[in-house]
């Protein structure tokens, strides 16, 4: 997908609501768990509840992985289910040398046809660049994360600037906006304001609004750009809003209210 495809469709809804289909097989509701093809009956109905609220899907591969074939199966029929007009994001956080990380791309841009993937950036450039090497996909690097464990390394002063500036500068010169994205976590909202100055043109994909307490409107109030640049995505707000048979609906209530906020911001 394209940055105008994308932009014309959050302008388009009025919205732009990611939907994390982080699925535990231990939280969804009890009458689907004993179904044979549970997960993907959840996010299917999570998916049918939510689609007209929304932009993108972000699938975080790790609830998938840890079900062995069956969560893998899970993962390619939800990937199939969702529609064409909406952004799928592959929250794998994958980065590795050169020709592993070839092979993850291939993965997640040919196998499953993902429109972006998570990378993380330690390793640096020649892990990375393969991932930009596809047209009309993108890698979202990790920037800012919202983790207590940002303070570790992310937020290091490596004397002139912060570890994670370095990697927002260094990385914006691998690619264009129009193919590289940054993961910013909502709940770092104070350095929203010099993120947006070091990245003027990146779309940033936000976590952490909803259980993790950040603030929709501090962000989109400080991040915000022409053509919106932000993908707010809240997965257990949303997905668990209902642990009961009204599971769907009330997920559909949810990000309905999500995308009435975010139309007052655009």
């Amino acid at each position: 997908m394209t940055r105008k495809q994308l932009t014309e469709q959050i302008y388009a809804k009025g919205s732009y609501l990611c939907v994390g289909l982080d699925t535990d097989i231990t939280k969804i509701p009890k009458h689907l768990q004993a179904q044979k093809n549970a997960i993907f009956q959840f996010n299917k109905a999570i998916i049918d509840a939510t689609k007209a609220h929304c932009v993108s899907y972000k699938i975080n591969t790790a609830f998938y992985e840890a079900l062995g074939v069956k969560g893998w199966e899970a993962l390619e029929q939800t990937v199939a289910y969702i529609p064409s007009t909406h952004f799928t994001i592959a929250d794998a956080k994958r980065g590795d040398i050169g020709n592993t990380s070839a092979q993850y791309a291939k993965a997640f841009f040919e196998t499953l046809n993902f429109d972006a993937i998570t990378v993380a950036p330690y390793m640096g450039s020649d892990s990375v660049l393969p991932f930009l090497e596809y047209e009309n996909k993108w890698t979202i690097l990790l920037g800012l994360t919202s983790n207590t464990g940002a303070q570790d390394f992310e937020m290091q002063n490596t004397g002139s600037e912060f570890l994670y500036e370095k990697v927002l500068k260094t990385a914006s010169d691998w690619a264009t906006s129009d193919n590289l994205m940054f993961v910013i976590g909502a709940t770092q909202a104070d350095a929203f304001t010099n993120i947006r100055k070091l990245t003027p043109n990146h779309f940033y994909l936000v976590p952490g609004v909803g259980a993790q307490g950040g603030s929709l409107k501090a962000i989109s109030e400080m991040a915000m750009i022409k053509d919106c640049g932000l993908l707010v995505n809240a997965s257990r707000a949303i997905i668990y809003a209902s642990g009961g048979e009204d599971f769907a609906e009330k997920a559909g209530e949810t990000a309905l209210q999500y995308k009435n906020e975010m139309s007052l911001y655009l």
